[in-house]
Parts: structure tokens; C-alpha cells; sequence
């Protein structure tokens, strides 16, 4: 742990009319650092061509100011709204190219997995997670509105996580393995 370096991770918690984004540098076993936190809002009259691609603008923004490491994004949960559940895929696939189109690693987790890392439950509710985040990040006041506290979340998992599941798949790899079995 001693000789990693400090990893800037952009978290993203996707949405069609409010999509969370948050920037975080860390490393495990050390303080983390809040570089940033805010939300991308469309508008939900427009159409959705117009919408995922004011998007994908903010994204482009968000890695050419911020340049993270690592893009880490909520894997979309089955939901019985199949709207919801269509609009976040597209928002989350948006985050994903982009970072792709850099050549950035993107990481998913599921909102299990980043309520585990974060709080040490996987049932943790939004009011456990943002009192976390704040106390994690040293923030004076927590993150709002809460689509930016989880896109924080992200990060923090990210940076807590990320690093074992690049090893681990590292490793598998090297064996001619993958984390789900033989390639």
C-alpha cells in the first residue's frame, strides 16, 4: 500500500434527468480527498438524442478538467419502472464510452457494492451513505443534492476496491483465467 500512488477517480451515478458526478483522489489505507462533486441535469421534455448528448458534453467536460485515473459507474439494478431503467443504462453507457474514448478503465459496481464499501453494510440507506461521504471527504456540509453524494460513493469504492479487482483480474489473466472462469 505504501508505494501506490494517489488515484483520481471520476464516480458517476447515471441518470437521463439527473446524473451525479463526483472527482476523488486517494489510495487505500490513506485520507481521501474531495476534488469535486456536482449533478448534470436535462430536461425531461426534451428529446433523448439532445439529452444524451448534453451528457456526454458534461462528461467530456468533467475528464478534460479534472483528468481522472479511473472512471468508476453504478451498475444499473433491475427496477420495475423499465423507463428508469432504460433512461440510467443510456446515461451510464454515455460515461462509459467516454472514458473508453480516452482510454481510461471504467469500473462498475452495483449500489450493493458501493453501500458495502462505504458504510460496511450493502443495506445502508442515502441518509447513512451521505453522513459517510461527508465524514470520509472532511466536508464541511454533505453533498447535494444526493445523486452527487453517490457519485462520491462511487469514487470512494473505486478507490478502495478498484485497485484488488485489477490485481485479482491481473493475475487470472496471467493464468489465462477470468474472474467468472476459463477465457
Amino acid at each position: 500500500m505504501r508505494g501506490q500512488r494517489v488515484l483520481r477517480v471520476l464516480g458517476v451515478d447515471p441518470g437521463l434527468t439527473r446524473c451525479g458526478l463526483g472527482v476523488v483522489d486517494g489510495k487505500p489505507g490513506s485520507a481521501l480527498t474531495l476534488v469535486s462533486g456536482g449533478v448534470v441535469r436535462t430536461d425531461a421534455g426534451a428529446g433523448i438524442a439532445s439529452r444524451l448528448l448534453a451528457l456526454d458534453r458534461e462528461v467530456e467536460r468533467w475528464l478534460s478538467e479534472y483528468r481522472p485515473d479511473a472512471v468508476a459507474v453504478e451498475r444499473v439494478f433491475s427496477q420495475h419502472n423499465v423507463r428508469t431503467v432504460m433512461g440510467t443504462a443510456q446515461a451510464g453507457a454515455v460515461a462509459i464510452v467516454a472514458a473508453a474514448r480516452r482510454g481510461l478503465p471504467v469500473a462498475t459496481y452495483t449500489p450493493s457494492e458501493v453501500k458495502a464499501a462505504v458504510t460496511g453494510s450493502g443495506r445502508a440507506d442515502k441518509a447513512q451513505m451521505t453522513v459517510m461521504v461527508t465524514r470520509l471527504l472532511r466536508m464541511a456540509d454533505p453533498p447535494r443534492p444526493a445523486d452527487a453524494a453517490d457519485a462520491l460513493a462511487l469514487a470512494i469504492c473505486h478507490i478502495w476496491r478498484g485497485g484488488a479487482r485489477l490485481r485479482i483480474a491481473t493475475a487470472l489473466a496471467g493464468r489465462g483465467l477470468t474472474p467468472g472462469g476459463v477465457t
